[in-house]
């Protein structure tokens, strides 16, 4: 897929997603000078901000009485939401509120960059809230429309790759998305990548994803997998650049502040295994699975031909293997920091909690 832009440094690339300006995002509910009005969101029982939703989002969005919404001109901006089970169990009770909410806003027909028109699977848990009583205990809501509340993404990425016998060269796999695909056709991505749904954890997702998007066998993966830390940034959808072209491919409304923690994974098939353990397309989410050389994988970032966040996990990856140094790379050390920006909402529920 070539590009008619000039190519990129990595640190276009990192900007594409990390596109919210460097400001102390917890305390924009309360100024009065940022171009864009945030509302916190808060949950039963917590004073910490879970989310931050742009007065857009607020002002259309149609809340029931579970929802307190702030006085307009009054400051700090928030959203807080009732325990409508008074203490019973006060996730299930949260959970159904979100739900509410969000079919109303599909039934008629909101934010339809980010919704879409019909009901999408999967659940995120709200990351850093409270262990509240319950059946349950997590908070969570619809996929689609986290992007909507402000919530931390929580989202599993792994870089599969073989190692030459003779010279040690790092070859990658590297998938093309499937053209038919709303979000990104035809673009670029990692070996296997997924959003982790609530209930699971970012391995369980790599395993399964593995199986679904690559024919990976489960057990092979177990075994050789191996954890790798994370990569976090905050886009401001609609600000430019790739992750945010939000009604071309990017899929969401303007404006919104989504932070995404993506646990990244690496997966070094054994030498004697090359041959035989190769990725292959099983649903269709993958078009065709290429084995680059670094060189091949750089230049195809640089002429933007890769998702944009799966192009800051490819930089990550250079980082971690020695690819991307000092040495090389004059942008280096803002390239490093930029790939772990703090997220500005809780990760961890309070010990005491």
């Amino acid at each position: 897929m070539a590009s008619s832009q000039p190519p990129k440094c990595y640190l276009d690339l990192i900007k594409e997603c990390d596109s919210f300006p460097h400001v102390e995002i917890p305390r924009l509910p309360h100024v009065a000078d940022f171009p864009v009005d945030y509302y916190s969101l808060l949950l039963p029982s917590d004073s910490r901000s879970h989310g931050f939703i742009p007065a857009n989002v607020a002002t259309q969005m149609p809340w029931t009485t579970d929802f307190v919404i702030s006085t307009t001109g009054t400051l700090p901006r928030t959203v807080q939401l009732l325990d409508t089970s008074r203490g019973n169990d006060t996730a299930a009770a949260c959970n159904a509120s979100f739900s509410k909410v969000i079919d109303l806003a599909q039934s008629q027909g909101l934010f339809l960059n980010t919704l879409g028109r019909k009901p999408k699977g999967e659940d995120f848990r709200i990351m850093g809230a409270l262990n509240y009583q319950g059946k349950n205990g997590l908070v969570q809501l619809r996929r689609s429309a986290a992007a909507l509340f402000g919530i931390a993404n929580r989202g599993a990425h792994m870089t599969m790759y073989t190692r030459s016998k003779e010279t040690g060269e790092i070859r990658i796999w590297v998938p093309r998305r499937n053209r038919h695909l709303a979000t990104y056709p035809g673009m670029l991505d990692n070996t296997v990548a997924g959003g982790v749904k609530a209930e699971e954890s970012p391995q369980e997702c790599i395993i399964h994803e593995s199986d679904e998007e690559a024919s990976l066998p489960e057990d092979f993966v177990s075994k050789h997998v191996r954890a790798a830390g994370a990569v976090t940034y905050v886009t401001q959808t609609g600000s430019g650049g790739g992750q945010d072209t939000q009604t071309e491919v990017g899929g969401y409304d303007r404006g919104l502040c989504v932070s995404d923690v993506i646990y990244v994974y690496d997966l070094e098939v054994p030498a004697e295994l090359a041959e035989t353990v190769v990725p292959k397309p099983q649903d269709d989410e993958v078009e065709q699975f290429y084995l680059w050389d670094v060189e091949t994988a750089k230049k195809a970032m640089r002429n933007g031909e890769f998702k944009p966040n799966c192009a800051v996990v490819m930089i990550d990856f250079f980082v971690r293997h020695g690819i991307i140094t000092e040495d090389n790379e004059a942008d280096y050390m803002e390239i490093v920091t930029r790939l772990h920006r703090p997220v500005p909402v809780p990760t961890t529920a309070p010990s005491h909690a």
